[in-house]
Order: C-alpha cells, then sequence, then structure tokens
C-alpha cells in the first residue's frame, strides 16, 4: 500500500498536534510522580508532627505495680542468697540438690 501525496500532506498538518500530545503525556507522567512524592511528603510531616494515640493497653499500670509488690514480697533474707535457698528447698524435697557456683561463667581463660 502506497502513501499518496495527498495523504503526506494531512499527516505534515498534524505533526506539530501529535508531537504537543507526546510531550503532555510525557510531562504528565513526570507531573503525577511529582504529585505523589509531594503528597507521601506532606503525610510524613504529619505525623511526625502529630501525637500518636497509644492503643489500649488494658491493665498494664496495674499489671506493672502487681508484679513490682510480688518482688517486694518476694525478698530474700539479708543473710542468705537465692541459690542457697533453691538448693535448700530442694534438699529437703527429696530431689537431688543442683550447686551453683556464683563465679561460674564469670572468668574467661583465652590462653588456650
Amino acid at each position: 500500500m502506497a502513501i499518496q501525496p495527498i495523504d503526506l500532506q494531512t499527516l505534515f498538518t498534524q505533526v506539530d498536534k501529535v508531537g504537543k500530545e507526546q510531550m503532555n503525556q510525557k510531562e504528565g507522567v513526570h507531573l503525577q510522580a511529582a504529585l505523589q512524592s509531594a503528597q507521601m511528603q506532606k503525610k510524613n510531616e504529619e505525623r511526625s508532627h502529630s501525637v500518636t494515640e497509644l492503643q489500649n493497653t488494658g491493665e498494664g499500670t496495674e499489671r506493672l505495680k502487681d508484679r513490682n509488690a510480688r518482688r517486694q514480697g518476694d525478698e530474700h533474707p539479708p543473710g542468705r542468697k537465692s541459690d542457697e535457698k533453691d538448693a535448700a528447698e530442694t534438699e529437703g524435697g527429696g530431689e537431688p540438690a543442683v550447686i551453683r557456683d556464683p563465679a561460674l561463667g564469670t572468668n574467661i581463660d583465652i590462653s588456650g
């Protein structure tokens, strides 16, 4: 199928319109990307300047108070260490006593 001269005349008059349309399409992609980045930046700024609401933790502070109360109630007598107390309890229960060295794991021999 050959191109006729009348077709060329019609195409040449439309070339500038096609060029402008293609340029607008390319600019549209760049413009859309710029708008999206601006929106993301705005959201990030709002997020950094806003106060976030905490999730409902329920009875979180009361749990901490209970835990602290248990720790205070479980204090060991000053003359006796907890490991000694555990060893004494296991001896009385009929189970084999586990003796733990308090210095175990504190010294590292790197001489080889």
